[in-house]
């Protein structure tokens, strides 16, 4: 019996020198350097394809459906009447889907600076990218600062789909960002950010709320798993002019939006915003109480 010599390829990524994830690696379906970032689509062993920005995991095919579905169906089922929405960043699509499900929504703006990442994601990974025809959608491939500093546009709902706060997405953290996506926002209007890991990143969390607590009533976070991300546990944050994610959220609004779901569903939509106690004592001066009786 000849014994099987060959080798096997892993990728790591490392976050801050503390923690690796690895995974294994069958091919390389895509690898190309845009103006702003080298982008990786890989075939994994376990996870499907998976989606890198620069060496960092943006998604997998096995778990990407618990990330879409918390940015998206949180703040849609949270809002009166979401119509108009808008997405900054969200290159692979997976967010798009999930907004597009909901019937009542007419208007999608899309505004995704890497034109690399949404052909790439098109061609391997189309499961996450195949709403991106949709006639309410219009995609935009430039600058999302740049976006909310010149549109005149308004938005019910307004959802910051971004990589971490380094190079081109480094400005979608900033104060200034925030007032300007808060001045495109209707009265009620909503505002979720992609807000890192409660266990390795409380500093960015901070920064991140504290540069939006001058443009909005309130502030929350919420919570779910992942397969992907350091430390198997990651948030968004909840920024509102108005609606309450509790108050103004009921069961009868999933029934009635008629949405198929993998991984959100009602009870899990309350349960995201009971913070462990280490996560709210980190954040306490800058969010608001837990929403429960707001």
């Amino acid at each position: 019996m000849e014994r099987d010599t060959t080798p096997e390829l892993w990728i790591y990524e490392r976050h801050k020198d503390l923690v690796a994830l690895g995974f294994k690696v069958e091919s390389t379906l895509f690898s190309g350097q845009s103006d702003f970032q080298n982008i990786d689509i890989v075939q994994t062993t376990g996870h499907g394809k998976m989606l890198l920005n620069d060496g960092v995991v943006m998604i997998s095919e096995r778990d990407e459906f618990a990330y879409h579905e918390m940015i998206t169906h949180v703040p849609l089922l949270t809002h009166p009447d979401p119509r108009r929405v808008l997405i900054i960043g969200g290159g692979d699509g997976g967010t798009a889907r999930e907004v597009l499900k909901h019937k009542g929504v007419q208007r999608v703006v899309m505004v995704e600076i890497d034109k690399m990442v949404v052909d790439a994601c098109r061609e391997y990974m189309p499961s996450v990218s195949g709403s991106l025809e949709d006639p309410r959608l219009a995609l935009l491939f430039e600058d999302g600062v740049r976006y909310v500093k010149e549109s005149d546009e308004t938005f019910d709902v307004a959802i910051i789909d971004s990589t971490d706060p380094v190079g081109p997405a480094a400005p979608l953290f900033d104060t200034a960002f925030y007032a300007r996506t808060a001045a495109r926002l209707s009265e009620r209007g909503v505002m979720i950010t992609q807000s890192e890991s409660p266990f390795y990143d409380p500093e960015i969390q901070r920064s991140m709320f504290a540069n939006q607590r001058p443009h909005f009533r309130k502030l929350h976070m919420y919570l779910f798993s992942t397969l992907t991300y350091p430390g198997g546990l990651w948030s968004f944050g909840f920024a509102t002019k108005g609606p309450c994610p509790l108050r103004d959220f009921n069961n009868d609004r999933f029934a009635a939006a008629g949405i198929e779901t993998r991984y959100y569903n009602p009870q899990l939509h309350r349960a995201a915003f009971a913070l462990p106690t280490f996560v709210f004592e980190q954040l306490a001066d800058l969010l608001d109480s837990p929403p429960f009786g707001d």
